[in-house]
């Protein structure tokens, strides 16, 4: 562990490929993942993969599948307040290396919001699959700085027609995270 700062633990090693990795939690939403991000590349970050969850919007998404982000709609403020417009894109080629890694995975648009409860996403975005709260401004703070930056992310949470949630097991969970982030290092390592 190398940085514990605002709560949000951090961890630097080596990749199976020999070169430095650095994992950090960005803590929740736009504000504070683009802080970390910024803070990361200041330090010499050359690329960035979000592993993370997402609530699903697609009826077809189930708990602990896999989502690969190519676009985030900007329905947050943070990502719109670094210049970006309607969507953010993810970078292409890590974005296709991820994929590679992650054949089953859904390669589709989400939405990025400021509140994870409450709003009528499917409604408002019916062409995202899932809603999450960090990738348009971690998509918006990697194109102004010219970083590479894709996303990754587990279904944790199902809402039915009446917006009653369920949400992923321990044991889900677990093993969703370790598939991406395994995925994650071999996409940076490629």
């Amino acid at each position: 562990m190398f940085n514990h700062h605002r709560g949000l633990w951090g961890y630097t090693g080596t990749a199976p490929d020999g070169e430095p990795l650095t994992i950090q939690a960005t803590g929740m939403g736009g504000p504070s993942a683009a802080i970390v991000l910024t803070e990361l590349i200041a330090l010499g970050a050359r690329h960035a993969i979000r592993v993370g969850t997402c609530g699903a919007l697609a009826a077809g998404l189930a708990l602990g599948d896999l989502v690969i982000a190519c676009e985030a709609i900007c329905a947050d403020g943070t990502s719109r307040a670094l210049g970006a417009s309607e969507r953010a894109a993810a970078d292409p080629a890590l974005t296709d290396a991820l994929a590679e890694r992650v054949p089953a995975a859904l390669l589709a648009t989400i939405v990025s919001v400021d509140l994870f409860y409450g709003g009528d996403e499917r409604a408002q975005h019916p062409d995202a699959v899932a809603v999450e709260m960090e990738a348009a401004a971690l998509f918006a703070t990697g194109a102004a700085t010219h970083v590479p930056v894709a996303c990754v992310l587990t279904v944790s949470d199902t809402f039915d027609a009446h917006g009653v949630r369920t949400r992923i097991d321990d044991h889900q969970m677990l093993d969703a995270a370790e598939r991406m982030g395994r995925a994650a290092i071999a996409a940076l390592s490629a």
